[in-house]
C-alpha cells in the first residue's frame, strides 16, 4: 500500500513548466498591458459597486407589494455586484483589444481571466439555491476550483495528480480522484433523493384517501429506498467493488443481534404499528400515567403532546407490549362517567332526570347520544349514582369537561333543594343501668 510518486513526481515537474511558461509568457510587453487592463478593470469595479450597490439597496427596500424571492434575489445581486461588473468590463476589454489588435495572443489573458470571472460569477448566483450554508460554501470552492482548472488547460494535470494519491489493497485502486468522484456523485443523487422525498411527502400528507398511519409508513419506505438506492448508485457509478462489504455487513448484522437489540425491536415495532395502524397521528392515548395526542409517529419513538405542553417520546416497543388506552381507535366517541350521592330526603326519579339534563347543558356534551344517570347503591351518607355521558373531542381534554359537568350539577341541584351530603358520625356514651357517668375530678395544681 503506497503512493506513486512517479506520477506525482511528473504532476510537479509539468506544474512548474507551466508556471514557467506563463512567467515568460506575462512577462511580454503585450501581457503586461492586458494585465495592467486587469488592474484598471477591477478598480473601475470596485468603484461602481461603490456607487451602484447602496442605490440597488435603498431601491431594493422601497420594493412594496413584491414577492419575497424577488427580494433575495435582488440582495444577493447587490453581494455580487462587484464580480459582476469587473466581469462585464473584462469582456468591454477584450472587445476593445480585439478592434485593435487581430491576433488572439494579444487578448488571450484577457479572454481566460473573464471567462473564468463569468464562470465565477453564475457559480455563486447558482450555489443560493442550496440552503445549507456549509454546503453552499462546499458547493462555491468545488466549482470554483474545477472552473479555474478547465479554463485554464490544467484539468488533466490536476486529474492524473489526484488520481497518483492512492493507495492499493490488492486488486482494489483507491484514489483521491475516486474519491472526489465518489463524494460528488452521491451528493447529487442524494440532493436529488431529499428532493424527490420532500415532494412526494407534501403529495401523499394531502392524500385524504391514504390513512394517516399509511401515510407516515408510505413516506419513511420511500425515503429510506431513495437514500439506499442514490448511496448505492453513487458509490457503482464510480468503480467501487461493494462485494467487499459483505464481511462488514455480516459484522454488523451480529453487533445489531447483541447491542442494538432495544433500537432494532423499536425498529421493528415502529413498522409494525403502522402497518396494524393501532394508532396514527391525531389519536388520544393513556400509557400509564401519560395522557394526551399523538403528534407524529417515529422510526424508534413515538410523539405524545399532553394537555399542559409536555411532549413525551415513548419508545414503539412499549405500544407493542404495554397496555395502551386509545380513546380514538375505531371512532371519536367517547364516554364519561361521574359519580356523586345525594340525601336520602331527595327524590332519586327527580335527581336522575335533573342530573341528566345538568350535564346536556354543557356544550361539549353530545345531544345526539342520550346520557343517563342510574343509582349505583345506598352509601352510608347519601344515595349514589353514576352519570354517564359522551363527547366526540378527547383531544381536548377530559378533566375539564368533568369540571364543568359537576359544576353544572351543583347549579342545578342548588336551584332545586338537593342536598350533597357528607360523613356525619354520632357518638353515644352509655352508662350501667341508666347511672350517670362518673364524675372525674381534675386535681388543681
Amino acid at each position: 500500500m503506497e503512493f506513486d510518486q512517479t506520477v506525482i513526481a511528473a504532476w510537479f515537474r509539468g506544474i512548474w513548466a507551466d508556471f514557467l511558461w506563463y512567467v515568460r509568457l506575462l512577462a511580454q510587453p503585450n501581457q503586461l498591458l492586458q494585465l495592467a487592463t486587469l488592474a484598471v478593470c477591477v478598480l473601475l469595479a470596485w468603484l461602481l459597486a461603490r456607487q451602484i450597490g447602496p442605490r440597488l439597496e435603498a431601491w431594493a427596500l422601497s420594493i412594496e407589494g413584491r414577492p419575497k424571492w424577488q427580494l433575495r434575489w435582488i440582495v444577493i445581486l447587490r453581494r455580487r455586484l462587484q464580480l459582476g461588473i469587473f466581469a462585464l468590463l473584462a469582456w468591454l476589454s477584450v472587445g476593445g483589444f480585439k478592434m485593435l489588435y487581430a491576433f488572439p495572443s494579444r487578448r488571450y489573458v484577457l479572454t481566460l481571466v473573464a471567462t473564468v470571472a463569468v464562470a465565477w460569477f453564475f457559480i455563486r448566483i447558482a450555489a443560493q439555491a442550496v440552503r445549507n450554508q456549509f454546503l453552499r460554501n462546499l458547493m462555491i470552492w468545488g466549482l470554483t476550483i474545477y472552473a479555474t482548472l478547465y479554463y485554464a488547460g490544467s484539468l488533466d494535470q490536476a486529474a492524473a495528480f489526484l488520481d497518483g494519491l492512492a493507495v492499493d489493497f490488492g486488486s482494489f485502486h483507491l484514489s483521491v480522484l475516486a474519491i472526489l468522484k465518489a463524494a460528488i456523485v452521491t451528493g447529487l443523487l442524494f440532493y436529488a433523493a431529499r428532493l424527490l422525498s420532500a415532494t412526494a411527502t407534501a403529495r401523499i400528507s394531502q392524500n385524504e384517501d391514504i390513512s394517516p398511519s399509511m401515510r407516515v409508513l408510505t413516506v419513511k419506505f420511500l425515503q429510506i429506498t431513495l437514500y439506499f438506492l442514490a448511496g448505492f448508485i453513487g458509490l457503482k457509478s464510480v468503480g467501487f467493488d461493494l462485494s467487499g462489504l459483505t464481511v462488514l455487513s455480516g459484522a454488523i448484522g451480529v453487533g445489531l443481534g447483541f447491542g442494538l437489540q432495544k433500537v432494532v425491536s423499536n425498529l421493528v415495532s415502529g413498522i409494525i404499528i403502522l402497518l396494524d395502524k393501532s394508532v396514527k397521528p391525531g389519536d388520544v392515548i393513556s400509557l400509564g400515567d401519560t395522557f394526551g395526542w399523538i403528534a407524529s409517529l417515529g422510526a424508534r419513538y413515538v410523539s405524545v403532546v399532553t394537555r399542559d405542553g409536555r411532549e413525551y417520546l415513548i419508545p414503539n416497543e412499549d405500544l407493542i407490549t404495554g397496555q395502551v388506552v386509545n380513546w380514538s381507535h375505531s371512532d371519536e366517541f367517547v364516554r364519561i362517567d361521574l359519580f356523586f350521592g345525594v340525601s336520602y330526603d331527595d327524590d332519586p326519579h327527580q335527581v336522575r332526570k335533573i342530573a341528566v339534563q345538568a350535564a346536556l347543558s354543557v356544550d361539549r356534551v353530545l345531544k345526539t347520544r342520550p346520557a343517563v344517570c342510574h343509582i349505583t347503591g345506598f352509601g352510608d351518607s347519601s344515595v349514589d349514582y353514576i352519570l354517564r355521558f359522551w363527547i366526540r373531542d378527547p383531544v381536548e381534554g377530559l378533566t375539564n369537561v368533568r369540571g364543568g359537568v359537576y359544576l353544572a350539577l351543583w347549579d342545578a341541584f342548588k336551584e332545586h333543594g338537593i342536598t350533597l351530603p357528607f360523613p356525619q358520625r354520632e357518638v353515644r356514651i352509655l352508662g350501667d343501668g341508666g347511672a350517670k357517668p362518673p364524675k372525674v375530678t381534675v386535681p388543681q395544681p
